[in-house]
């Protein structure tokens, strides 16, 4: 099942994050999928303030991994800059995925290969207006299976 949803601002954006981090469990993974400037940051920024992440929350492009406490701690990572699969060996990701936070990897679907078999991902395209984002939020494995039906009557507001 695939939840189709429409943000028009950056606000917006943010705001949806927010109700799907209210979610999550200790140990999810979120893959954050999308084209340079979609909004997989901006959404990462979102869903730190509803786990209470008080620091300022930016790309990890440069640092790959950064982690952050919060009522869960987020691990947020950014796999854009890795030239190779072995590379992925390097950031440790199974220690942070099967920790006691949750972890949102942005350009994910660059190393799924390399990661377990239940995430949730979270598609952001640009859309025709300059602030607006088609996201697509979808389930995959047993994880977020069975939160999926109460995560989309929450998304309501943004379905398309």
């Amino acid at each position: 099942m695939t939840v189709l949803l429409r943000t028009t601002s950056s606000a917006a954006t943010k705001e949806m994050a927010a109700v799907v981090a209210a979610h999550v469990r200790p140990g999810d993974l979120l893959l954050l999928v999308g084209d340079l400037g979609a909004g997989k940051t901006t959404f990462a920024q979102g869903f730190a303030v509803a786990l209470g992440i008080e620091e300022p929350v930016t790309s990890p492009t440069f640092t790959l991994a950064r982690t952050y406490p919060g009522r869960l701690r987020m691990h947020h990572v950014d796999v854009y800059r890795l030239e190779r699969m072995a590379e992925v060996g390097d950031l440790a990701l199974g220690e942070l995925i099967d920790s006691d936070g949750v972890t949102l990897i942005e350009w994910g679907d660059a190393i799924l290969a390399a990661l377990p078999p239940a995430y949730l991902e979270v598609r952001l395209e640009l859309a025709d207006e300059p602030d607006d984002r088609d996201i697509s939020v979808r389930a995959v494995g047993q994880g977020w299976q069975g939160r999926l039906p109460a995560l989309s009557a929450n998304l309501e507001p943004w379905r398309c």
